[in-house]
């Protein structure tokens, strides 16, 4: 009954733990043990404290903590068992061996000495607990269950990593900007911040973006690009009125491509453009005419795509702007090149196959091995503006790749998963929008089957690609892609040896 009652009050207090956070700099900090619990302590405190003044005492050392000291001068090691005087000096002891008797024995000498303790695995012997950190920039989040739970504290560290953009650095120093600029009392300036973060949770604040009008302007941009394009090809393109009045059986092919291909892309934010080509290619299609066709039907879907994504509020605004310019001129000047090479389409189509092979690899490639953002590294890519030029003029010459050039530098480079992902998906919009117009004007035929079978395919699957995605393994997703892509243009590259052998 004891015990019953205990817990109860236990369950009834809940988390008694008063949160701080310690300048380690301006303490002497020992850890006792250097195996991989000693290690994982270790870089917990460095990462957050690169300037703490830690000795590490362990008889047993491994090889990745040498290293990891060898970066941090105020970090020092001495290799031998733990002796009392190693407690001389300190305020703060880290216990992370495998013996819980000498834990015990090393703590009853520290509470002597006024030392506060933490005892790896063991809470009822700690004073204080390593919690999980999420840390951005200025901001870092500290997550504690009490000692229950330790685990779950690293999946809640997780979500809110992912979840937080990195971009909210650059708000807490705006935020300093302004509280340096404003005059008054304490209650003034209060009003002002307040009313200066309120778009941080009201969802209106959205209206009040630069983007306020993004969704009419998306719209309107679509709207006078099918306007005309219908009236330009009126008169170049006689089978156009006849098409308008019969359904080709090819619509209904590049249909069902279009949705599934829209569908895997809003699941991994890339790999639209390699499918969608390879598949153009396989049926026949020469290379700037499938070009063509894939980018008339990323207008629609990417312009969903991306004014969601920015209702999500996942738009970086600033990376927007670096991405957008760079990339259209990009995918004009490789509209263009491909164009000109139409007439040698039994050529270039082989070399396009090529390149779908090379990102039918690297999509398999990264479906083993994920992105995953070193934690030692804290440096951006820097270099937006090139990285959007080569990406529009490799999207444009081969049907795609701006997703799986741009997205995949972005995030491998230190960028947010998350919000890189929507702003390259509406840059796209920009992206496919002038590169199929430069196709429109250089070309005199296309196969405008395949353009509409994807353009209603692609749009049907952008709303919900999102929802459905998430219930599918983005790796399984990603190594179908990759083996389907690259078995496709594979199939390409041998026909077109036996044709030339022949």
């Amino acid at each position: 009954m004891e015990t019953v009652q205990n817990d109860t009050e236990t369950l009834e207090k809940g988390n008694e733990l008063f949160p701080i956070f310690l300048k380690l700099q301006n303490f002497q900090t020992l850890l006792v043990g250097a195996g991989n619990v000693g290690l994982e302590k270790l870089e917990a405190m460095l990462y957050n404290s690169p300037d703490a003044k830690i000795l590490v005492v362990a008889d047993m050392v491994l090889d990745t903590v040498h290293q990891l000291i060898s970066n941090y001068p105020k970090v020092k090691l001495s290799e031998r068992r733990f002796e009392e005087n190693d407690l001389n000096n300190i305020q703060l002891l880290v216990l992370a061996t495998d013996n819980k008797e000498l834990h015990q024995r090393i703590r009853l000498v520290a509470k002597e000495k006024g030392i506060l303790v933490n005892v790896a695995d063991t809470p009822e012997l700690c004073d204080f607990y390593l919690g999980s950190i999420v840390k951005k920039g200025n901001l870092k989040i500290a997550i504690s269950t009490n000692g229950k739970s330790p685990t779950v504290a690293k999946r809640l560290k997780q979500v809110l990593s992912e979840n937080i953009p990195d971009e909210i650095d650059e708000t807490l120093n705006q935020m300093s900007q302004l509280r340096n600029t404003l005059k008054g009392d304490f209650a003034f300036k209060l009003k002002k911040m307040n009313e200066a973060t309120a778009g941080l949770v009201e969802e209106k604040s959205y209206k009040k973006s630069s983007f306020k009008y993004l969704s009419l302007i998306l719209w309107s941009i679509g709207v006078v690009f099918v306007a005309l394009t219908v009236a330009s090809l009126w008169h170049k393109e006689p089978a156009f009125e006849a098409y308008l009045q019969t359904v080709d059986p090819f619509f209904y092919y590049f249909l069902v491509a279009g949705f599934i291909f829209a569908m895997v892309d809003g699941a991994i934010g890339m790999s639209y453009g390699v499918t969608s080509t390879t598949f153009s290619l396989s049926m026949g299609i020469p290379p700037a005419s499938a070009s063509t066709a894939v980018h008339i039907s990323e207008i629609l879907s990417c312009g969903i795509a991306g004014w969601m994504h920015h209702r999500m509020g996942n738009i970086n605004k600033k990376l927007f702007k670096l991405l957008v310019i760079p990339g259209i001129i990009g995918a004009v000047l490789g509209a263009y090149l491909l164009s000109s090479l139409e007439h040698y389409s039994m050529y270039t189509k082989p070399i396009i196959s090529l390149y779908t092979l090379s990102l039918g690899i690297l999509i398999l490639s990264k479906a083993f091995n994920p992105f995953k953002r070193d934690k030692n590294v804290n440096n951006k890519i820097t270099k937006i503006r090139p990285l959007g030029f080569f990406g529009g003029l490799i999207d444009a010459v081969g049907g795609g790749g701006w997703g799986s050039i741009v997205l995949s530098s972005l995030i491998a480079g230190g960028r947010n998963a998350r919000t890189s992902l929507g702003t390259v998906k509406l840059s796209r919009f920009f992206i496919s929008l002038t590169s199929s117009l430069t196709f429109i004007v250089m070309l005199n035929t296309l196969n405008w089957s395949a353009v509409a079978g994807l353009v209603v395919g692609s749009a049907i699957a952008a709303p919900i690609a999102a929802k459905v995605s998430n219930r599918i393994s983005v790796k399984t997703i990603m190594m179908a892609v990759g083996i389907i892509v690259i078995l496709v243009s594979l199939k390409t590259i041998i026909t077109f040896s036996f044709k030339v052998m022949g």
